[in-house]
């Protein structure tokens, strides 16, 4: 005997199959728990299943599908609903797919004919031009002509140049950069105006430590934060969005005194308004200073909140001088920065600060596209033991859903959860909001930027070729300026040189700083956007980095740490003490006509071992070439006891009784030096020759 389980299993079969035939054939048998008799099974054994089985599975096929559908959609549901974010399974396909169905798709990597745009690649020649326009070169070069450009088939185009042309053909140059998708931090998105919605501003808030920066954050989440929802603030992610009458403000937290200017400059540059805080007990500080450099390279509205006025001590117009001497004067004495007096400890002008913002950012005309893939910068990134990698993103245009495949830096993935700055699991997220999400393979870098595809295979073909790009620059911040590409980068438009300048007094400082402000070469000027004394420090290479800007030091040099950190990022730093070749170097340099640079080759050295006189050559000096190759007139040292007794040149060198070019190591020869004669034995002969670095 056995029950109706066990025999189910043994003929392998369903449970209710077997229930159904038992019923069928008159047994007194409901559940599965229930004993057949030997005659029983015999029964079963002998019973005919087919017709029963494909009635049965008709029935219940139905059934089974709308059951595993149902199960599928229960935790794709739970997945994705969390207090007041409950969103049907259903729900969610359907609004997704209509999104996507009205989203912008992204320009390919080689744009059609019919778009009547032309790509303009580095090095670009005339023949090159006329055949992206399909036209004969001859006429390209008569265009050229018109244009005061006298160009042959393979002479190079400018950009400029060719844009000029390109217009009479009623086509719009476009460059490679800005039309590559693997290249997204550069790539030109044209949204149509209809399409553009108004966006909450970014604020990022820097300034001295212990100036009250994280209370002034903290005073101003609990003011836009109900007592309900206090609780719901269970992480710190690096951003938070907060909300003042109806509409909402997106706080970039910014690292404080450790990380200092390396995120500041990143911070500065992803910000649509920067609030420079200030403790009124003690006035403006050197970080003080550094936050308004960043804010002012940033090129965005400044906000001054002098906190800590409820302090004893604090004096709010010396603040307001302080400030004024360092470049923003309040609107109350005739400037145009504006100045908000706070307490982050008893929060008052906290909310006349939020309505400033919002004042703010409302003149700025703030606005996104929603409706195309998402992009912006990686805020910050850990490491999760449970998850893996989890990277805080700000979207700065387009929508980020779940499920998006996503570039981030040279790492790819799939957007597996996002969360708010409150915890709360989302299912889309719009321009301006911070969110946190998991899915990506590797831990990128604060500051990287990402976009969402639309594919996985083509998310991770534009990762690869990110990785091999990045490879391949070492590591080299393109957006560097050195003296030796100036000149190129003002033939390609640039109007305006960045400089950080550092010298060694406050004379020296004014001197120069007014010296580089009046250079104006082709239109283009100079705007030095910090100058202090004293050394050349890691946070001004940062700065240079971020602005694309060039050190210049007056009297003064780098530590080795901060020239290993110029190096890593590409700034070139030039030093000198001299005003007018400060001014001199600079002004060629913008021209194209920078002194070419030379370094010393030593050729070989020959030890002298006897000496000969003749009256018509003079002294003749028996060698030994020890190393190298000694050289016919190439420039020469005469060493004594390993000091440089004379510098000149080589006048002959002779093998036996025959002049010769040059003799090699481990052979004899006679020297003759240009203008000398007071040879010793034992003396060595160094011969060298300067050869031009390549720019």
């Amino acid at each position: 005997m056995m029950t109706v389980e066990e025999y189910a299993i043994d003929v392998n079969r369903s449970i209710d199959v077997i229930l159904g035939k038992c019923k069928e054939l008159g047994f007194n048998i409901s559940n599965k728990d229930d004993v057949l008799s030997e005659e029983q099974v015999i029964d079963l054994d002998n019973a005919d299943y087919e017709s029963y089985e494909e009635e049965e599975l008709e029935d219940k096929a139905e059934e089974i599908v709308s059951n595993m559908k149902s199960t599928f959609d229960t935790i794709k549901v739970q997945k994705l609903k969390k207090k007041s974010e409950l969103v049907s399974a259903s729900d969610f396909k359907d609004k997704k797919k209509e999104m996507y169905k009205h989203k912008e798709k992204l320009i390919s990597n080689a744009p059609n004919k019919e778009d009547n745009k032309i790509v303009y690649k580095e090095g670009m020649t005339l023949s090159m031009l006329a055949n992206e326009l399909n036209e004969n070169p001859i006429n390209l070069i008569k265009k050229f002509m018109s244009l005061g450009v006298m160009a042959n088939l393979n002479s190079t185009v400018s950009f400029d140049d060719a844009e000029l042309v390109v217009i009479d053909y009623n086509k719009e140059l476009k460059k490679e950069e800005t039309m590559d998708a693997a290249n997204f931090e550069k790539l030109e998105i044209n949204d149509s105006k209809e399409d553009l919605l108004p966006r909450p501003p970014v604020v990022t808030i820097m300034g001295h430590v212990d100036h009250g920066k994280t209370s002034l954050l903290d005073a101003i989440r609990k003011t836009s934060v109900v007592s309900g929802e206090a609780g719901g603030i269970t992480q710190h992610i690096g951003a938070y969005q907060v909300e003042k009458n109806g509409k909402k403000i997106t706080f970039i937290d910014t690292p404080g005194h450790a990380a200092f200017t390396e995120m500041r400059a990143r911070g500065a540059a992803i910000t649509d308004v920067v609030i420079i805080i200030v403790a009124a007990d003690d006035g403006v500080m050197p970080q003080t200073k550094e936050a308004i450099d960043h804010a002012k390279a940033a090129k965005v509205p400044i906000i001054v909140a002098v906190n800590k006025i409820d302090k004893p001590d604090a004096n709010v117009e010396k603040v307001l001088t302080e400030m004024t001497e360092a470049g923003l004067t309040p609107e109350s004495w005739g400037g145009d920065t504006t100045f908000v007096k706070i307490s982050a400890k008893t929060g008052e002008g906290i909310d006349e600060l939020l309505e400033t913002i919002i004042l703010t950012a409302e003149m700025q005309e703030l606005k996104a596209n929603p409706n195309r893939y998402a992009m912006g910068t990686v805020i910050e990134a850990k490491l999760d033991k449970n998850v893996g990698g989890v990277v805080t993103l700000l979207i700065q245009n387009g929508t980020l859903r779940l499920g998006d495949p996503i570039v981030v830096g040279t790492s790819f993935g799939k957007v597996r959860t996002l969360k708010n700055d409150l915890g709360m699991d989302l299912v889309e997220a719009l321009p301006s909001t911070p969110v946190e999400v998991t899915g990506i393979n590797e831990i990128p870098s604060a500051g990287d930027k990402f976009m969402a595809f639309e594919t996985e295979k083509q998310a991770k073909q534009i990762a690869d070729t990110r990785k091999e790009k990045a490879k391949q620059k070492q590591n080299m911040n393109t957006n560097s300026l050195t003296l030796d590409d100036l000149f190129s980068k003002i033939e390609s438009g640039v109007k305006e040189i960045n400089i950080v300048l550092k010298a060694d007094v406050k004379g020296s400082e004014e001197a120069v700083k007014n010296a580089l402000e009046k250079i104006d070469v082709k239109g283009v000027k100079t705007n030095v956007i910090r100058s202090g004394t004293g050394t050349i420090t890691e946070s001004d290479v940062v700065l240079a980095n971020a602005s694309s800007a060039i050190v210049i030091g007056f009297n003064v040099r780098p530590s080795s740490k901060t020239k290993e950190l110029a190096k890593e990022y590409n700034v070139d730093i030039r030093l000198h003490n001299i005003i007018y070749k400060v001014v001199e170097e600079l002004e060629q340099a913008m021209k194209g006509m920078l002194d070419p640079e030379y370094e010393e080759k030593v050729l070989g050295e020959a030890e002298v071992r006897k000496l000969f006189k003749f009256s018509k050559v003079g002294i003749i000096a028996g060698s030994y070439v020890t190393d190298g190759i000694i050289k016919a007139n190439s420039k020469a040292r005469l060493l004594r006891d390993g000091v440089v007794v004379y510098d000149g040149s080589i006048n002959s060198v002779q093998r036996e009784k025959d002049s010769v070019k040059e003799v090699k190591q481990g052979f004899e020869c006679g020297i003759t030096l240009v203008d000398y004669s007071d040879i010793k034995e034992g003396d060595v002969i160094e011969s060298y020759e300067m050869v031009e670095i390549k720019r």
